[in-house]
C-alpha cells in the first residue's frame, strides 16, 4: 500500500456544500458544488481558492462534463432541463457559450463528444418516460435523435466510446447497461448490447485508442446503487451478456463502504476504481487491469489517502500519474490534493 499526504485544499463556505464533481482541463481543476456552482482552480494553489466561479441555474445541478480539455469548455445539466456548456477562459459573465434543451423533465446524466460535435442527456422518469436526447452542437435548436423506449427508469449515466463516438452507453435505474449505435433512429435496431446490472450508479467504456474498433475495446464497466460490480463485453459476438469479471458486492470484496467512481486511464491501461470507508476515514485507489489470468483489481499496488474527508464521503477523484498528485472532493465541502509524503 502506498499512503499519499494532503498537500493543498480548499473548504467551499458553509457547512451543507457538497463537491460533486472534479474535472481536469487544460487551465485547471473545476469542480461543480451543491451550491450550483462551477468554479475553476489552480491546481498548484488550491488553498488559494477559485480563480473562476460560475453560479449555474439548473435549479439543482445533476451532471457535468468536459466537452474539450484542451480548450477548458464543461457542460452542465440539472432539474431545470436544460444543458449549459461553459467557456472557463472567459470572464464568468460572459463565459456560457451555448445552452441547450428547457421544457424538458430533470437531466440526471451528460455525454459529450468533441471529436463528433455531440452531446447527449438523459431524463429522470417524468410521465412514464425517460429519455436520451443527442444534439449535434452545430445545429443545437432541436435534438438530432431521440431514444424514448431504450429505458425505463431514471437515465443515470451517459457515455460515448473513446475512439468511436456513434456507440453511446447509457444506465439506468431500471437496472439496465445498454449500447446504442446513434446512427440508426429506430430504437428497436439501435441497441446493440444490453446487460442487466442492477440499479446503475456508475457506468462506462473501459477502451481506449483511435482508429477501427477492435472487440477488445468494446470493454464497460458497470457499479451499481447497492455497489455490485462488474466488466461487460460489448462486443456484438459476446454471446450471453454474462460479465467478463464479477466482483460482486465491492464492500465485501475490498473491505470498504463504497465505491465513488472509476476512472479510465488516457494510456488505455485499464483504469482506477476508487473506493471509501468514512468509519475509517479512508480512501483507496485500485488499478483495474488485464493481466494473463484475464482482468482483476491490483490490490498489491493500492494507493491510500489516509484522512480522506473524514467520515464524509468521496464524491469525485482524479489523478495526474506524471506529477503523482491526486485530487478529490467530498461531502464535506473540500477539495483537496494529495502527494507522496517525504
Amino acid at each position: 500500500m502506498y499512503p499519499l499526504v494532503t498537500s493543498d485544499g480548499y473548504k467551499y463556505p458553509g457547512d451543507e456544500t457538497y463537491v460533486l464533481d472534479i474535472l481536469p482541463v487544460a487551465l485547471g481543476l473545476a469542480a461543480t458544488a451543491s451550491d450550483q456552482t462551477l468554479s475553476l482552480f489552480d491546481p498548484l494553489r488550491l488553498s488559494q481558492g477559485p480563480i473562476r466561479k460560475i453560479v449555474t441555474d439548473h435549479g439543482n445541478l445533476k451532471a457535468a462534463k468536459v466537452l474539450s480539455g484542451v480548450n477548458s469548455v464543461i457542460c452542465t445539466a440539472g432539474e431545470n432541463g436544460t444543458v449549459s456548456v461553459w467557456d472557463l477562459r472567459l470572464n464568468p459573465t460572459n463565459a456560457r457559450a451555448l445552452q441547450i434543451g428547457g421544457n424538458l423533465p430533470g437531466l440526471l446524466a451528460l455525454a459529450c463528444s468533441e471529436e463528433a460535435n455531440t452531446l447527449a442527456a438523459g431524463t429522470e422518469l417524468a410521465n412514464h418516460q425517460a429519455s436520451i436526447l443527442i444534439w449535434d452542437l452545430r445545429s443545437p435548436s432541436a435534438p438530432k435523435s431521440q431514444y424514448h423506449e431504450v429505458h425505463s427508469d431514471d437515465i443515470t449515466e451517459l457515455s460515448f466510446h473513446p475512439s468511436a463516438p456513434h456507440l453511446l452507453l447509457s444506465g439506468s435505474t431500471d437496472g439496465l447497461v445498454n449500447v446504442t449505435d446513434t446512427r440508426v433512429a429506430d430504437e428497436d435496431e439501435a441497441v446493440q448490447a444490453t446487460f442487466n446490472h442492477g440499479s446503475v450508479h456508475r457506468a462506462g467504456f473501459l477502451g481506449a485508442g483511435g482508429g477501427a474498433v477492435p472487440s477488445d475495446s468494446l470493454l464497460l464497466y458497470a457499479a451499481s446503487h447497492d455497489e455490485k460490480f462488474a466488466l461487460y463485453d460489448a462486443a456484438e459476438n459476446s454471446g450471453s451478456g454474462a460479465p467478463t469479471l464479477d466482483l460482486g458486492d465491492v464492500r465485501a470484496a475490498l473491505g470498504c463502504q463504497y465505491l465513488a467512481g472509476v476512472v479510465a486511464k488516457v494510456d488505455g491501461n485499464g483504469a482506477v476504481v476508487g473506493v471509501g470507508a468514512q468509519d475509517q476515514q479512508m480512501f483507496q485507489l485500485i488499478h483495474l487491469a488485464r493481466g494473463p489470468g484475464g482482468w482483476g483489481l491490483d490490490k498489491d499496488t493500492v494507493v491510500a489517502l489516509p484522512g480522506a474527508h473524514g467520515s464524509e464521503l468521496v464524491r469525485s477523484f482524479c489523478f495526474y500519474d506524471e506529477q503523482q498528485v491526486v485530487f478529490t472532493g467530498g461531502e464535506d465541502g473540500c477539495v483537496k490534493a494529495w502527494r507522496p509524503g517525504n
